[in-house]
């Protein structure tokens, strides 16, 4: 049938509201901090058959996948899914999750009998057992050290919540104290959504509901086209890749050819490294995620993100390789390390094919999770997101200073530190922008933070960084790379050290310090507006060395000489050219 176009935005922008909405819900009544304060959550839209059609809500790492879920779970139930019923599943192998702690709930929407889409919220949670708490476990070598593992379970049945599942979950976490109260948000977040679903789509009849349903996939695919379509036909490589397996020292490439050809797209891993030992293996659904949050970010942001926008792209994923693993390969980290990688070697493919929209690398992030009781005896978990990491620039804007990991974009949020000491017992010393963090060019990378706390009480510290040794923030277009991040802990009445990037210590009171890796610069820093240095240089982020020896400044007085600045960017770009 023939849509109208206006119809069509109104209800994509309807869905997208709806998605939205959903996470209102979420932050307004879950229990854990991760989730009301940081918003490690993301709710989504499929239609009936699981294909995406809404991500307006949370992190991309989360959503991008989000089909993967669902069509596992139609596989599981086919026919015998029913009103009132919602669903529960995790497992990255058995029903397309991307790690273990991203527990999805999945409410299908009925309309007229006929099962017409699926409301879903997927929640990074607090704990789910395994052998370090807080769901980050580096000593993990295969899955079944990392946790709980969900395949597509029933946990409401005709409106009645499960008590024998519901119990089974809560004896397998420390903290069920949060866990009670977040699935309980999750359950409600998803049945206002479906409410909301039902409501946008009731007064259509069946045909108008595909019809614009497959319309919203339709629209995708062609701007997605279109886009691709501007880009020169050819053969980009990327790479990216680690240095160590968690346990060892290791050359772990992360290889990536990405062939345009007219409207479409093949990004091929073939030449990426084996699967590792340790947690940094990429299940499928989380390594098309990266994919997809790559291309999101390079092309024109008004491109709808759902399933029908990726139509023409091929993702080729050798199986067995860090970005497709084999099962029992340990994958929890994998959201994070290998989704950045996956996501830099991707940018610097694209970045080859047009140079005036390349990313800079993002700096890797390298703060730790510490566990331990609080006054009530009850285990805790605090993520010490204060010490993330710096965002790469693009032409245009400097890099964000800080930011949370690069897979969500900006979609988690950094608690205050005001608050982090009431919930748990840490006193934060320092939370500063760092000096010379980001990495030159006439947009400046982020500068990462100096971050320094007290641990105040007896707790577990689970280690997970990159970017302490080697820099991944590349710089584009002439600009450098950030600065590697460095982290020293100091326990009380003990010598200082540098811990492992990846480890489990059980440690006495405590000071973290963290500086956090910067971001990569876009272009030449001899271009960099004079002024822009020169207020870089008041906030304390950029030396006056790297004012007058990298941008170039001259300064008479506290203010830029304009011909002095001229002359000596002059002389700069001729020793550079002579080598």
């Amino acid at each position: 049938m023939s849509l109208d176009p206006i119809r069509l935005a109104l209800f994509q922008n309807r869905l997208d509201y709806i998605s939205r909405h959903m996470g209102w819900v979420m932050i307004r009544t879950s229990r854990s901090p991760i989730f009301n304060q940081s918003h490690d959550f993301s709710c989504f839209v499929t239609d009936g058959a699981g294909q995406l059609v809404s991500q307006a809500d949370g992190i991309p790492i989360h959503t991008g996948g989000g089909g993967f879920a669902v069509r596992a779970l139609l596989d599981a139930f086919g026919g015998r899914i029913g009103t009132g019923d919602a669903f529960l599943l995790s497992d990255p192998y058995a029903a397309g999750g991307n790690h273990l702690p991203d527990w999805v709930v999945a409410r299908p929407v009925f309309v007229a009998g006929e099962l017409v889409a699926f409301t879903c919220n997927r929640a990074h949670q607090s704990d789910i057992g395994g052998g370090a708490a807080g769901t980050y476990n580096p000593q993990a070598s295969e899955i079944w050290h990392e946790g709980i593992r969900l395949p597509a379970l029933r946990l409401v049945e005709g409106g009645e919540v499960r008590d024998d599942l519901w119990q089974l979950l809560l004896l397998n976490t420390r903290m069920p104290h949060y866990l009670d109260g977040d699935l309980r948000a999750m359950l409600g977040s998803t049945q206002i959504g479906a409410e909301l679903v039902a409501d946008a789509v009731g007064a259509m009849d069946a045909t108008q509901r595909h019809a614009y349903l497959s319309g919203i996939l339709d629209h995708g695919e062609r701007l997605m086209r279109a886009a691709i379509a501007e880009l020169a036909d050819g053969v980009y490589t990327g790479s990216s890749g680690y240095d160590n397996d968690c346990f060892e020292p290791a050359d772990v490439p992360i290889e990536v050819t990405v062939t345009v050809s007219g409207e479409s797209a093949r990004v091929d891993f073939t030449g990426t490294g084996g699967q590792v030992r340790g947690f940094k293996n990429s299940s499928l659904a989380n390594t098309y995620s990266s994919v997809y949050s790559a291309l999101s970010t390079f092309f024109d942001p008004s491109i709808p993100r759902n399933e029908g926008t990726f139509r023409s792209v091929t993702i080729v994923a050798p199986e067995g390789t860090v970005v497709n693993a084999r099962p029992p390969a340990a994958v929890t980290m994998c959201t994070v390390f290998p989704a950045q990688q996956i996501m830099h070697a991707v940018w610097e493919a694209l970045g080859k094919a047009d140079p005036e929209r390349a990313c800079a690398g993002w700096g890797m992030n390298m703060f730790p999770n510490t566990s331990g009781p609080d006054r009530d005896g009850r285990t805790v978990v605090m993520y010490h997101w204060g010490g993330a990491s710096a965002g790469g620039a693009v032409n245009g804007r400097d890099g964000f200073d800080q930011v949370g990991p690069m897979c969500t974009f900006g979609g988690l949020l950094l608690p205050n530190a005001e608050m982090s000491e009431q919930l748990f017992p840490v006193r934060v010393v320092r939370q500063e922008l760092r000096c010379d963090g980001g990495g030159p060019g006439q947009y400046r990378g982020g500068t990462g933070v100096d971050y320094v706390v007290d641990v105040l009480s007896p707790a577990e510290y689970s280690f997970r960084a990159e970017g302490v040794h080697v820099s991944r923030a590349y710089g584009t277009n002439g600009g450098s790379a950030g600065v590697p991040g460095t982290f020293l802990v100091s326990p009380r009445g003990a010598e200082p050290f540098m811990p492992p990037d990846y480890g489990l210590r059980q440690l006495g009171p405590a000071r973290v310090a963290v500086s956090s890796s910067g971001g990569g610069g876009w272009g030449d820093p001899l271009e960099r507006d004079p002024a822009r240095v020169l207020a870089d240089l008041r906030d304390g982020v950029v030396s006056e060395r790297a004012a007058t020896e990298i941008y170039g400044l001259a300064i008479t007085g506290g203010e830029v000489d304009t011909l002095a600045t001229r002359e000596r960017r002059a002389t700069l770009r001729a020793a550079r050219a002579a080598g």
